[in-house]
């Protein structure tokens, strides 16, 4: 769980208008028409901490979690999770849960091979942290699982938990100002990486999840052009020219590639 309070750089006990002045301070410093694209990730976190910590009933509700989460109650919170975790002892639910906030945990606290570790053993993308975490904590740590998966080449993965992360978003908004973010990072994904880490089935596949989650025209048009691609490939020559008429219809811009005009 993430600490509010160091990423504004105040104290726990800090007053409403020392939040206020830390803040802006901050803010003045990494936004980033001042910082350049190398400040945004971290104004991202200084708006998230201050929406927590500038609202007295979140800032309550999260001192009392952020004290439990970090073992301040008096007995180490890590070892308790792993008992838990692998505890014959409760029921599947309370295991599965413990196994769920064991991920986050050590996520949160710069041990990301061993969440990965654990969330890989437990089932991956088949391990339903959704169904155990707080929904906002299930988002967050998604996301961050996303960010670490990302870094070791894990590209299916990671284009699986963004795509979930964005249509829950779209349900009811959490991420507000940082959702154009997440849909960049998703983006950059499949224009730089994904396409080599999946076969042409899952490709299709792929271009399909983010047709249904649905974006601007021109996107679709693209995606539509590559999953025609992907088909022709395949050899389902008369599915890529539908496909790709259909690209064109959504955005008249699109052109075949060399490969397509051969079919078309």
């Amino acid at each position: 769980m993430i600490n509010q309070y160091k990423i504004l750089g105040v104290d726990e006990d800090a007053s409403m208008a020392e939040i206020k002045r830390a803040f802006r301070e901050k803010a003045k410093q990494h936004h980033p028409d001042v910082a350049g694209e190398s400040g945004r990730a971290r104004m991202q976190k200084l708006l998230a901490a201050y929406e927590v910590l500038s609202n007295r009933q979140r800032r309550f509700d999260y001192d009392r979690a952020y004290r439990s989460f970090s073992g301040k109650s008096g007995f180490n919170y890590r070892n308790y999770l792993y008992e838990q975790a692998d505890s014959t002892d409760i029921d599947f639910k309370s295991r599965e849960k413990a196994r769920a906030q064991l991920i986050i945990f050590e996520l949160f606290h710069f041990e990301e091979d061993a969440a990965i570790s654990m969330w890989r053993a437990w089932g991956g993308l088949n391990f339903p942290l959704e169904k155990h975490l707080e929904r906002e904590d299930w988002m967050d740590c998604s996301f961050v699982l996303a960010e670490e998966l990302e870094k070791r080449g894990f590209y299916y993965e990671t284009f699986c938990l963004l795509t979930a992360l964005i249509r829950e978003e779209r349900r009811k908004p959490y991420f507000r100002h940082f959702t154009e973010d997440v849909e960049i990072f998703l983006k950059e994904l499949v224009r730089q990486r994904l396409n080599s880490a999946v076969d042409d089935e899952t490709w299709i596949e792929c271009m399909q999840e983010l047709l249904d989650i649905g974006f601007s025209t021109r996107e679709e048009g693209r995606w539509l052009k590559l999953q025609a691609e992907a088909l022709n490939r395949m050899g389902e020559t008369a599915s890529a020219r539908a496909v790709f008429r259909e690209a064109q219809r959504r955005d008249p811009a699109v052109t075949p590639s060399a490969s397509l005009k051969k079919v078309l």
